[in-house]
């Protein structure tokens, strides 16, 4: 109603400023049956009075979506009016939500094609890199041993390129039951302890059997293989410890992993969890992709997670998992 009292308001001053001007019209010309010319101008606002209701009712579902907010894009495209601007508007929007659709199903199916050859082609990736593996993995040469290093390294990448494939469609992939902490922090370092020796860098896990939580599985230790593939690199050739412990505060159980390696700086800790953000250690780290902890975060909300990260330049970096919400960096 409001908007359209405000498109009509003008032609409301414009009819009012004609009447007046055809009364002076009259009286100069000495016409003076001033209850004459009243009940004229009464009678034209009469008739303008029914032009606005007429135009209202017409129009009356035009205005109520130019001024609702929708709740929903196909609601724009609604029809009700029979009204000739509201219908040509109406077959106008019509046209282009057609056009958006389509085009919007069709990069919906290029996605779904290009998420679908990533799998394969990862997957496939897997067969010649466990060919190699077996080839390499009884062998003294020390060129054989830089090749298992660099498998390792191409392992998991496509990992990474896995998972990312499949946080699209996360709820299709996604199973809550009991999981034992200490079970997944093993098979994490398990899977880095060839990386462990190279970096000189050693595990201390002080997770007890008893922490055990309500999450996925697999997708947790996506996340803790993130969490520890940093600290191993960010602290290389340090001699120091990664320190993986699980303990209870108030609000649930926490695992937290702590290095001793060159830390974060300042400047760069409210946005280490940004897509592609390296910052100034991913420029002397020239294998930061700056993935790992947009990642983990990504993964984290989805499980209902929350991740803690604090950190001293020359001191280390500890990140927190806990079974929250937010993620915050203190």
């Amino acid at each position: 109603m409001k908007l359209f009292l405000r498109e009509h308001l003008p032609l409301a001053f414009w009819s009012v400023l004609q009447w007046a001007i055809v009364l002076l019209v009259y009286r100069l010309d000495g016409f003076n049956r001033l209850s004459t010319a009243s009940y004229a101008v009464f009678l034209s606002a009469v008739l303008f009075s029914c032009y606005l209701i007429i135009r209202y009712a017409t129009h009356r579902g035009f205005y109520a979506r130019l001024t609702n907010r929708l709740d929903s894009l196909g609601r724009s495209v609604e029809r009700r009016e029979t009204a000739p601007l509201p219908a040509a508007l109406g077959s106008l929007l019509e046209t282009q939500y057609s056009h958006y659709r389509n085009e919007l199903q069709a990069w919906e199916r290029r996605q779904n094609d290009h998420l679908t050859f990533i799998n394969q082609w990862a997957h496939q990736m897997k067969t010649p890199l466990s060919v190699i593996e077996m080839i390499t993995q009884d062998e003294e040469d020390e060129r054989f041993k830089s090749i298992s290093e660099e498998l390792d390294r191409m392992r998991h990448s496509i990992e990474m390129v896995l998972y990312t494939a499949r946080l699209e469609t996360f709820e299709q992939d996604f199973s809550v039951e009991p999981v034992s902490l200490r079970q997944t922090v093993n098979e994490a370092v398990h899977e880095y302890k060839r990386l462990f020796i190279r970096s000189h860098v050693y595990p201390d896990v002080k997770v007890d059997e008893g922490h055990v939580v309500q999450t996925d599985a697999k997708w947790l230790r996506f996340i803790v293989m993130q969490l520890l593939s940093n600290a191993i690199k960010y602290s290389a050739g340090s001699g120091q410890t990664v320190s993986i412990s699980a303990f209870e505060r108030p609000g649930g159980v926490v695992l937290e992993i702590r290095d001793r390696g060159v830390g974060i700086p300042k400047s760069d800790l409210k946005r280490v969890f940004q897509a592609f953000y390296t910052g100034e250690n991913g420029r002397s780290f020239k294998e930061s992709t700056g993935m790992g902890l947009y990642l983990a975060s990504e993964v984290g909300a989805k499980l209902d997670l929350r991740l803690e990260l604090e950190s001293e330049v020359g001191a280390g970096t500890a990140v927190r998992i806990v079974f929250g919400r937010q993620l915050t960096t203190l």
